[in-house]
Order: structure tokens, then sequence, then C-alpha cells
């Protein structure tokens, strides 16, 4: 029976570990896996959608993206929509996307676009463009994008239209990464997942508090009813984020998830690019209201504490030949893996990602946390006048 019999510290460590697997199973069952579960009810009929489709204004701001625009305005051209128009804002030197823009102009009635006058100083650029392109637009419901993403079918905007009930005010949609090559790759795109399994998952849970604006919708009056970025004028970021922290509720706000409604960006070529928006994201955090930012963050420490409790375990038990607290320690491991693989692979799949993630889980897992750790690091040793409008 010595088998059976632990020593305090082994008592201790099984007993933290435990406790930390059951947060953690609460924060996937109860959040992560909301994405999920709305899908199901979509195909089982459970959620009621509006059969109208009020006209739509698409509102890009671009930044000397000729390239980009040459892939995505095509395909936003598209849609399967009765009435939309499309506002391009060039943000950046008047160059080739002028002329490519007063070219398709010609062949696109409701194709429109204007500039960024170079001489705006005090304000995020990006803020004026779509504040310029919202003033420019003729219609209520406005759909915010970038210039690097493409639709991924042309009934985009037919299933963000369908949550545009007489409450809804803020529409959350998906953005992804379109599948690359090499570890780099692989990180950012789970990294992206994860992120939008969390913001996602609160919007669903009826506590919506951020938005990304590569697939975003809300109401032209609730941009002016707020005064629209008036609050942060002066940051540089937070057009997407802290907007939608500071209007989203949970009556106003709607999230669409089919893989139609997906748009996707090309996978990034540059480490550096990544890290200044995660930076710069990192930025408008401290700024967020609510609660969800400390629960987020509990939930990464909970995570890394989890990391520690099981390792200890298994370690203390194989180093005192004591397998049974070995053992215990690497099952609790494998019940919250076989979870992770679950619901983050179910996930990626109703989403459309073309990537799995199996044993090389856990590597992303715990390197996402450390990641989060160094994006803060970074930010506080940077000059603060970097993240403002000068």
């Amino acid at each position: 029976m010595e088998a059976f019999a632990f020593n305090a510290i082994e008592q201790g460590l099984l007993i933290g570990a435990g406790g930390l697997l059951v947060i953690q199973a609460i924060y996937y069952l109860a959040l992560y896996n909301r994405i999920n579960l709305h899908n199901r009810a979509i195909r089982q009929n459970k959620l009621r959608f509006s059969n109208e489709l009020p006209p739509i204004s698409i509102i890009i701001c671009a930044h000397n993206e000729t390239e980009n625009l040459q892939r995505s305005l095509p395909a936003m051209l598209a849609q399967d929509y009765p009435q939309f128009e499309l506002i391009v804002i060039n943000d950046g030197e008047k160059n080739e996307n002028e002329n490519y823009l007063s070219q398709l102009e010609s062949q696109h009635k409701n194709l429109y676009h204007s500039f960024v006058p170079n001489s705006s100083r005090y304000i995020s650029h990006k803020k004026l463009a779509i504040t310029l392109g919202i003033r420019a637009s003729h219609y209520d419901w406005l759909v915010l994008t970038e210039a690097n993403c493409l639709p991924q079918s042309n009934q985009w905007l037919r299933l963000l239209a369908r949550n545009f009930t007489s409450r809804t005010e803020v529409v959350l949609g998906y953005s992804g990464y379109e599948r690359g090559k090499g570890w780099f790759q692989k990180q950012v795109a789970f990294d992206n997942l994860f992120t939008s399994m969390r913001y996602l998952g609160f919007a669903l849970a009826g506590n919506p508090y951020m938005g990304i604006g590569r697939n975003l919708a809300y109401r032209k009056s609730l941009f002016f009813n707020q005064k629209g970025f008036s609050a942060h004028l002066n940051l540089r970021r937070g057009d997407d984020d802290l907007f939608i922290n500071q209007v989203a509720t949970s009556e106003n706000t709607r999230v669409e998830t089919d893989p139609a409604s997906v748009v996707r960006m090309l996978p990034l070529k540059r480490k550096r690019d990544w890290k200044e928006e995660k930076i710069g994201y990192t930025s408008t955090t401290p700024l967020y209201k609510g609660m969800q930012r400390w629960l987020n963050g509990w939930e990464t420490t909970t995570r890394l504490l989890f990391y520690v409790a099981w390792i200890a375990t298994v370690s203390i038990g194989v180093l005192h030949a004591h397998w049974l607290a070995a053992g215990i320690g690497f099952l609790l491991f494998l019940v919250r893996l076989t979870l992770q693989i679950i619901i983050i692979n179910q996930t990626a799949k109703n989403l459309k990602e073309k990537r799995s993630y199996g044993l090389i889980l856990p590597v992303f897992d715990f390197l996402q946390p450390l990641q989060s750790l160094n994006w803060k690091l970074r930010y506080h040793f940077r000059d603060k006048r970097e993240f403002l409008r000068k």
C-alpha cells in the first residue's frame, strides 16, 4: 500500500494541479468552446437572424498597398449583395494606389476613393482615414476591413447582414491567415486563432470587450453618437479594439462565425511586423473597461501554474520512484491536452482553418503567455511617445 501513500509535498502538488485543471476546464468549456456551440446552434436552427438586407458601406484604409488592393477589391466588389458601396481611403503618398483606384472606379459605380491629407498632425492617420470614409458613406451599416483582407466567399456581406437586427449595432467577424510555411507562420496562426477564441467567446457569452477591424461591422449612427474616436484620438491604435470596448454591450452585439464570412490575410513575411502589431495592441489593453482583461490574465496565470504543478509532481514522483504520483501528474496533463485538442481543433475546423494541432499544441500553449509577457516588457521599456500620433 506504499504506492498509495503520498507525502505532504505530493499531496499539495496533486491537489494544486487538480484544482488548476478544473479552472482550465471551465475556461475551455465555458469560453473557448463558444464558437463551436454557436455554430452547432445555427445548424440546429436555434438562432434567429434578420431577413432584411440593408445597404452597406464598406470602409477600407490603405497605406501604399496596391498589390493588396488588386487582390482584395475584386472579391469585395463581386459580393452577392443587393446594394453596397466600397470606399477606400488612401493613407500615404499618392502613388500607383491612385491610378489603380481611378481605373477601377471607372468600371464600378459603387467604388469611391479619397485620401488623408499629408498635413494632418496630432491625430492617428488611420483613425482619420476611417472617419473620412464614414463621413463619405451613404448608408447606416458600415463594414470595416483592411486592404490585405480577402473574403472567403461572395456571401461575406450577406452573412454579416443576417445579424443586422433592430437591436444590433455591432457585429464581430473572424479574420485569419492563409496557411504559411515554417515555425513562425504556425505560431502566428495559433496566436490569432486563440486570441479570436477569447474575444469572440466573451462576446458570444454576452460580455464583448474588443473587436478587430479586419472583419467588423457597426452602425454609422453608433459611431457618431459615441463621437467616433474622440476618446482616444491621439493614440496610434484603438480604432477597433478600444472603440468596440467603449460601445459594445450584451444587447447590441452579435458574432458571425460561418466559414463563408471569414476574411483571410496573406502570411506575414517579417516577424517585426507581427511584433509591432502585438506591442500596439498591448499599448491599448490597459485602457479596456470591464473584467475581461483580468479574466484573461487569470486564465494565463492558472495555465502556467498548471504546467509548474504537473511537471513538479511528475519530477518528484520519478525522483522518489513513486510512480503512482508521477502517473497521476502526467494523467492530469493528458486530460487537459485532450480537452484542448478537441476544442481547439473543432474550432479551427468550424472556421475552415487549414491547420490542426496535436502533440505540438503544448509548445504553442506554453509559449503564448511568455510571448505576451515579452510584448508587455517591450512596451514597458519603449518610449510611450511612439504610441502617440505626432
